[in-house]
């Protein structure tokens, strides 16, 4: 399923977190089930009504989030079904990538996202951002990183690991020059032109290696990229 949502949630949420609404809102943190799978979120009552991060929806789902234009594109996988048993004798193949670590990668992947999205977009536009802000994105996503390490168990997780690894630093030099950018006053740049911050080698990187990281950990075998490097 794909659909096409604007700017309107991420712009909420980044314009909440970064003060600019302070009456009637409310947060809380509650688990958010979507096609069948479920996980934690922060939901953002205003004026009675309910909210919840794009970046955050996408994560429970699975899904996918990129950029087309003036549209922030969402696309979900169809709902999942029951797991068949499996003998509890079998064991990951050598030769691709174990289940527990395809799933952690693919999560620490989207957490790397929510983490880059809300600080571009915060950037662009002119808000204010400070590195409690950022701090809180940063630490889900290595979060997220551990528990990816901790699942590798075969070979190619291992490998897989590494790129993952690779792209989480990237992700986190960007952020922390961006954060001093913003510190001294240096991102006017940035809100001229929609393509001034995509168009930085340091995003480029990042933007190239997770286009290909999220197919290549959904193939189940490993394979390399020079972007991730």
């Amino acid at each position: 399923m794909r659909t096409n949502l604007r700017y309107g949630s991420a712009m909420l949420l980044t314009l909440t977190l970064s003060g600019i609404i302070v009456a009637q809102v409310k947060n809380r943190s509650q688990v958010l089930q979507v096609n069948g799978r479920s996980g934690q979120a922060t939901v953002i009552e205003i004026n009675g009504r309910q909210y919840v991060d794009v970046q955050a929806l996408v994560r429970v789902a699975n899904g996918s989030l990129g950029f087309e234009g003036n549209r922030l594109v969402v696309t979900f996988p169809p709902p999942v079904s029951a797991p068949a048993d499996t003998p509890a004798s079998e064991k990951p193949s050598e030769s691709g990538f174990s289940r527990d670590f395809m799933k952690a990668a693919i999560e620490a992947i989207a957490l790397m996202r929510e983490w880059a999205s809300p600080l571009a977009s915060a950037i662009q536009n002119g808000y204010p951002i400070t590195e409690e802000w950022v701090r809180q994105y940063r630490e889900q996503a290595a979060n997220g990183l551990r528990l990816a390490s901790a699942a590798a168990s075969t070979e190619n997780d291992r490998k897989g690991l590494e790129l993952l690894t690779n792209e989480f630093e990237a992700v986190r030099e960007w952020s922390t020059r961006l954060v001093n950018a913003r510190k001294s006053m240096d991102t006017a740049k940035y809100a001229m032109s929609e393509d001034a911050l995509r168009n930085d080698p340091l995003s480029q990187k990042i933007i190239n290696c997770a286009h290909f990281l999220a197919p290549m950990l959904g193939s189940g075998s490993f394979q390399d990229d020079p972007a991730c490097h």
